[in-house]
């Protein structure tokens, strides 16, 4: 097969493991910096660019794209798919996933569990937005954050109604969330591939710290699930559209709340936590997809003859 990876720096973690496990193998595979990639989008014969080369056809992509890069990135991802190549998340699933407040939408009405969550426009409306979450400690999020950053709590309401005003006064969107206090600054990352939890582990906010992100010093240890919580992270996942996602879930009094699906979770903490290798598990799916794809199409073709 010839696999694509779109990833801004072949260097990192996740980018180097699928690299090695498909070539491992017997696979072809190019690392692409998404910004430099380029298109023509014609009706008969769509086509990639890169650095002054047409790429040709690729059998699948692995979108490894960054939050900051989503608009340029999907409609990259999204030629791809017009050329017929097998994405492993598609275009549409990453564009709902990283809007926030569209994500807490879509979950909800599939009655999966979130933390109480309020989204509000005006200054006026900051003292019963409060009161609508269960008042302070709550958490405020930027819609735009990732990776822990824009993501403040309030313990009390006058701190949270001067944060919120603040952010508002700039014209910022947040969300406003219930702040579960009984997880201990813990969430649970469930790495789910198809249909399947393959891994799970719990990250540990440092000292003093309520969010457990690795990037802010948070630290990684495998955790055994519950299956409600399995069950969770696969709907979650699938509502979203998506085959691949690192769903964050908080352990509440009421049971097992998403906080996040993220499109493009990362394989080191994961990896390392677990003993696991999820980038073959992501590299054989693919395989499985392809080959699935293949059988009903030629039962198709004989089909019509």
């Amino acid at each position: 097969m010839r696999i694509a990876i779109l990833s801004r720096n072949p260097k990192l973690y996740s980018t180097r493991r699928l690299v090695e496990v498909a070539e491992a193998r017997g696979h072809e595979v190019r690392v692409l910096d998404v910004l430099r990639c380029y298109m023509n989008i014609t009706s008969h014969s769509p086509s990639v660019h890169y650095r002054g080369e047409n790429l040709g056809k690729f059998d699948a992509v692995i979108p490894r794209i960054g939050a900051s890069v989503t608009f340029y990135g999907t409609a990259v991802l999204r030629q791809f798919e017009m050329m017929g190549t097998f994405p492993l998340n598609e275009s549409v699933a990453i564009s709902r996933s990283r809007d926030k407040l569209r994500s807490m939408q879509l979950l909800s009405r599939k009655g999966i569990g979130l933390p109480v969550t309020g989204f509000a426009h005006k200054p006026d409306d900051i003292p019963d937005l409060i009161k609508m979450v269960g008042g302070a400690p709550l958490v405020i999020k930027l819609l735009e954050g990732t990776q822990g950053i824009g993501v403040v709590l309030a313990e009390t309401e006058k701190a949270a109604e001067s944060v919120i005003e603040a952010f508002l006064g700039v014209k910022v969107n947040i969300l406003v969330q219930e702040y579960i206090k009984e997880a201990g600054g813990a969430d649970i990352r469930c790495f789910v591939i198809g249909d399947k939890v393959v891994a799970a582990m719990k990250r540990q906010g440092k000292e003093g710290e309520f969010r457990s992100n690795l990037h802010r010093g948070g630290t990684a240890s495998l955790i055994r699930i519950t299956p409600e919580e399995r069950s969770t992270a696969v709907r979650a996942a699938k509502t979203m559209g998506l085959n691949v996602a690192g769903v964050d879930l908080l352990r509440s009094n009421h049971g097992p709340v998403v906080m996040e699906v993220n499109s493009s979770p990362g394989l080191e903490g994961i990896e390392t936590a677990t003993g696991k290798d999820i980038a073959e598990m992501q590299i054989m799916f693919i395989e499985k997809q392809l080959r699935e794809k293949k059988q009903s199409s030629m039962t198709r073709t004989r089909g019509r003859g």
